[in-house]
């Protein structure tokens, strides 16, 4: 068997599937920017004013829930948040406390502003959260909403979420927001590799598997309610990398068939009615694709070489990127999804390329490149143009990015500060932000909702 088939051995699997660090050398082509929406230099500017506490048992909830909404809308990419210390010293917590010319005076500047107030007590916590268009003070307010829930950290976090995306998608022309995502990924801090999910943000990082193994490679299901994985379970006294399923709705693991050999790195079809994996079932690693029961595996690829880490078109539903060394080095090869049409985008350097992504719009294509005596970098490319963008350099190895529901951000793992964790970007490079700590974390994979 081939070299690179020996890398799926459990210890050189591992080492193959690590992920690595982010640099921020964001690139201008006007391509990239339409393809990522980040294009757009005339970005609207947004004051968003401390949400006024109703009462003393509301203040820690009511500067929480102020900073969580400005630090998703920061981060969003499509607009410009105003500095609070240009904020006037008067801030309305209902709208007819508005006074529209102060907002709009220098230095803030804004055109939209955001305000609120919170009531809370032993049983419940009420945010009453507006939006208004400030150089339109007569016309009805942009977004206005009232959150009610149980008085926690947890609760008031959601609903912070909730409203950012609200004003995002207001203000983006309906794309959604993606404050209210998760993204799960690997963690070893609890002694083995398991499945973890954690807040967009990086809060609220929880366990979801106990298998005391090794797991690896988690990608959601479409609708969010599953997460297939590469597992290494043991069965009859004999442990091979399997697919397992974790459903999110019932907190368990999901039957799911053993298949001959190795199998690993599953992806699902965008209808969420198949999952298209690599197995050795029948000796060299294919790509295969099944029902979502694991019913009736069809052969896709048949070729000398290993193929592996499959990602489906999420737009188009008829195109798969994946990795194949059958030319020699791991490289990035298309295919129609009957497995018909294989074919190798050739890029103008040589080296490795591994952990191909689609983008939501099924133009761009994310992936991890080690060229000839460089590192492992992250690259964004315009499948149909081959251009090329480099995200990240010279900050560690930056490995496995996938994609937010918007296109407008990045998930990945990174070695930057040291250790394996994960992080994220805007889809230009910019503002990275290191989500885990503890432990060495990896294979992150952002869910569509």
């Amino acid at each position: 068997m081939k070299v690179f088939f020996s890398q799926f051995r459990v210890s050189s699997l591992l080492a193959f599937l690590l992920l690595a660090t982010q640099g921020t050398f964001a690139q201008s082509e006007g391509w990239f920017r339409a393809g990522t929406g980040l294009g757009d230099a005339n970005k609207p500017r947004l004051a968003i004013a401390d949400f006024a506490p109703r009462a003393d048992s509301a203040k820690s909830h009511s500067t929480l829930f102020t900073q969580l909404v400005r630090d998703d809308l920061q981060f969003s990419g499509i607009l410009e948040l105003a500095s609070p210390s240009f904020y006037p010293p008067q801030a309305p917590s209902v709208p007819a406390e508005l006074k529209p010319a102060v907002w709009i005076d220098p230095p803030t500047n804004a055109n939209f502003l955001g305000f609120g107030n919170l009531t809370e007590s032993t049983a419940e916590v009420a945010i009453e959260a507006w939006l208004y268009d400030v150089r339109s003070p007569s016309s009805q307010a942009v977004v206005g909403k009232v959150y009610r829930g149980a008085p926690t950290d947890v609760q008031v976090r959601k609903f912070a979420h909730q409203f950012a995306d609200e004003v995002i998608g207001k203000l983006s022309g309906g794309l959604p927001g993606v404050a209210s995502t998760q993204i799960a990924f690997v963690s070893s801090r609890s002694g083995s590799k398991e499945i973890w999910v954690m807040d967009y943000d990086g809060s609220n990082q929880r366990q979801l598997t106990t298998l005391k193994s090794i797991s690896l490679t988690p990608r959601w299901s479409p609708d969010a309610s599953r997460i297939a994985f590469t597992c290494f379970a043991p069965s009859a006294g004999l442990t091979s990398a399997q697919i397992c399923m974790y459903s999110l709705d019932t907190g368990k693991l999901v039957s799911f068939p053993r298949f001959r050999g190795t199998n690993i790195t599953p992806a699902w079809s965008p209808d969420g009615t198949q999952i298209i994996f690599s197995s050795s079932m029948q000796g060299n690693p294919e790509l295969y694709v099944t029902d979502t029961s694991g019913g009736r595996p069809k052969r896709l690829t048949n070729a000398n070489g290993a193929s592996m880490s499959p990602s489906w078109n999420p737009k188009t539903g008829q195109t798969v990127a994946f990795v194949s060394d059958r030319g020699g080095t791991p490289q990035l090869y298309l295919m129609d999804s009957d497995g018909t049409s294989a074919t190798k985008l050739d890029l103008p350097d040589k080296g490795y390329v591994i952990d191909p992504a689609w983008a939501p719009n099924g133009q761009l294509l994310a992936f991890s490149w080690r060229r000839p005596n460089d590192n492992y970098d992250i690259y964004v490319m315009d499948a149909a143009s081959r251009q090329l963008v480099e995200l990240t350099r010279d900050q560690g190895r930056n490995e496995r990015p996938c994609w937010a529901a918007d296109g407008r951000h990045l998930v990945f793992e990174s070695t930057r500060g040291g250790t394996r964790q994960i992080w994220t970007m805007l889809a230009d490079g910019s503002q990275p932000r290191q989500l885990t700590t503890s432990g060495h974390n990896e294979s992150p994979n952002w869910s569509p909702k």
